[in-house]
């Protein structure tokens, strides 16, 4: 990787959110994510999502997002954007965890080159 390509990824910010969800919410939650994450890919400065999943037993699953951008500013266009879609859903996502049980950890990172 030459000095370029480093310079520019270490510019790109990543959201990474962290679930723990029971069991009996998964269909909701994972029908919330793929809205969210699909509007995400049409949005400049996209680069790649990755959802993961870790089966914790019969109580739940932990789930783990992670999406790309090329720049803060490209993420805090998209935090805009997916306001704006739940505001005409009428949707509050707080609500949705609160009434699931659904606890998150939600932060921002930069890419970081050892």
């Amino acid at each position: 990787m030459n000095a370029s390509q480093t310079s520019t990824q270490a510019k790109h910010v990543c959201r990474v959110d962290r679930f723990v969800v029971p069991e009996a919410a998964c269909d909701e939650f994972l029908n919330s994510v793929r809205q969210v994450h699909g509007l995400l890919k049409t949005l400049p400065g996209f680069l790649q999502d990755i959802v993961l999943r870790q089966v914790t037993g019969k109580d739940g699953c932990n789930f783990v997002t992670l999406v790309e951008w090329d720049s803060d500013a490209s993420m805090a266009n998209a935090k805009s954007a997916v306001a704006a879609m739940r505001a005409q859903m009428n949707f509050n996502p707080q609500d949705m965890l609160d009434r699931l049980g659904i606890q998150a950890e939600l932060a921002n990172y930069q890419r970081f080159d050892l």
